[in-house]
């Protein structure tokens, strides 16, 4: 399973011959618009958390571009099959197998609407079981309790958690977060791209150091193999 970090809260993930795409951002983002080329995206799947514009701006040109099937809530995915593009839709406590493994769409506290104001449905987060291994997409959350309940059922080997603040969980919720989890391995996400989430890239790391943890903050374009 290789992961590459596209900037934000966008992911690449390639298992086997397949590719999937996490809230892709791209063009939008001052810090990787320069750096990645969405015409180059590879992607069967795009998974998209919430419709936030900051997590789908691209969803829709690359999905058109490569043939992907978007996957998401009910809402989101049925903004998107309006507009001819291939999709699943799912909900809370749901999963499926597709062809790259197991995936179950999984609670987030934050709010979801596209650009326009239209409704996005609840916003969620992904556990995807593959290749013997599991990895927690939590997508824009607060920390809730219902992240105790993932490793009831899966052993996780990495979780991406987003760590700016503001928005979404900080460091120190963050680090909460991967004990409710059970998992040490983590990768930030949603740090940096504006103002209200800049932070302090070695002291994240530290503080995440003395808990015994393992944080990792990709450079964008950085690819990782688990």
């Amino acid at each position: 399973m290789k992961i590459t970090f596209y900037g934000h809260s966008s992911f690449g993930i390639q298992i086997g011959e397949l590719h999937i795409l996490i809230d892709p951002f791209i063009t939008g983002n001052q810090l990787s618009k320069d750096k990645i080329d969405i015409n180059d995206l590879k992607a069967d799947y795009i998974l998209l958390t919430h419709a936030h514009q900051d997590h789908v701006l691209d969803a829709e040109a690359i999905a058109k571009n490569t043939g992907a099937v978007i996957v998401s809530n009910f809402e989101i995915t049925s903004h998107y099959e309006a507009k001819g593009i291939e999709i699943h839709p799912m909900n809370h406590g749901g999963s499926w197998d597709f062809e790259f493994g197991r995936l179950k769409f999984v609670n987030a506290i934050h709010s979801s609407s596209f650009g326009n104001g239209e409704y996005g449905g609840q916003p969620g987060g992904f556990v995807i079981e593959s290749e013997h291994k599991n990895i927690y997409i939590s997508g824009d959350t607060a920390l809730t309790m219902d992240m105790k309940l993932i490793p009831g059922s899966t052993n996780l080997d990495l979780v991406i958690l987003p760590i700016g603040d503001n928005f979404t969980m900080g460091i120190e919720d963050a680090i909460r977060a991967s004990d409710f989890v059970a998992c040490d391995k983590i990768i930030g996400c949603h740090f940096d791209t504006f103002g209200y989430i800049e932070i302090d890239h070695e002291e994240a790391k530290r503080k995440f150091y003395e808990k015994g943890k393992d944080l990792m903050l990709l450079e964008i374009g950085e690819s990782i193999e688990l």
